[in-house]
């Protein structure tokens, strides 16, 4: 296992996140809506916020990015991005895993949400202990995935 730590971000970050976002994401933002630069250039000037996200490291080499909220009731993953050439290597597993263990400790669920289009990242999340809670979004393009218990589905009967 390599040395994974979390570094604060930076405004001198914000090209190395998009870039990021860019080669982590991008195959599966083309699959939904397309991707057109000027459009995730102006998405990202929006939602690039140095003080909520962090940067994500390996063997001190930036890897990926990370953003957590605490919220009242859950800690919501609302942003785990890592760079292709570092995929595969249990970064995000071990990073998931201590979001649900401070989840746990604190009497929390872990939630977020995952692209439908994205079965890799859905199939880590599963391995991980969360399930699916509701689709949503445009064309239900976005899957709610928590720890919180599964609700008992409708019942059918013949």
């Amino acid at each position: 296992m390599t040395a994974v730590d979390l570094r604060p971000t930076t405004s001198a970050d914000s090209e190395y996140c998009f870039q990021l976002h860019k080669a982590a994401m991008g195959a599966y933002i083309t699959a939904i809506w397309g991707w057109d630069e000027q459009i995730q250039r102006d998405y990202h000037a929006r939602a690039f916020t140095p003080d909520r996200w962090q940067i994500i490291t390996d063997d001190s080499t930036d890897a990926g990015m990370l953003h957590v909220e605490h919220r009242p009731t859950e800690i919501y993953l609302a942003r785990i991005e890592l760079h292709p050439d570092h995929q595969g290597r249990g970064i995000d597993s071990q990073l998931i895993r201590s979001l649900l263990h401070q989840a746990r400790r604190q009497g929390r669920d872990l939630t977020l949400d995952v692209l439908v289009v994205n079965q890799r990242a859905q199939a880590l999340y599963r391995r991980l202990g969360l399930h699916e809670e509701t689709r949503h979004g445009d064309n239900d393009i976005k899957i709610r995935m928590s720890t919180k218990p599964a609700q008992p589905g409708p019942i059918h009967r013949s």
